[in-house]
């Protein structure tokens, strides 16, 4: 994009900044969605926040425990056949 071809956009008296609507409908970003700002040498970068913190396994495994007893492999194997079959119709 040349010099001539790029967007601009206006910083208000409160440090706002609109972001034009080609830009927002291409990042799809929707109003309310959380933006990281970091600075770079460049300028200033725009991230859409993860909707989810960062987390590995160990911290959350095991905790939705479930209140019923465990399938068997074999009802297990009927359960997902049955949803198998169930998709297929839909």
């Amino acid at each position: 994009m040349g010099i001539q071809e790029r967007i601009t956009t206006t910083l208000s008296t409160k440090g706002q900044v609109i972001l034009p609507k080609a830009i927002r409908e291409q990042k799809h970003w929707t109003a309310g969605t959380k933006l990281i700002v970091e600075e770079t040498d460049e300028g200033v970068l725009l991230k859409a926040a993860p909707v989810f913190a960062a987390t590995d396994i160990e911290s959350v495994f095991g905790s939705l425990r479930s209140t019923k007893p465990a399938l068997s492999i074999d009802e297990m194997n009927m359960v997902i056949s049955e949803e198998a079959k169930r998709r297929a119709r839909d």
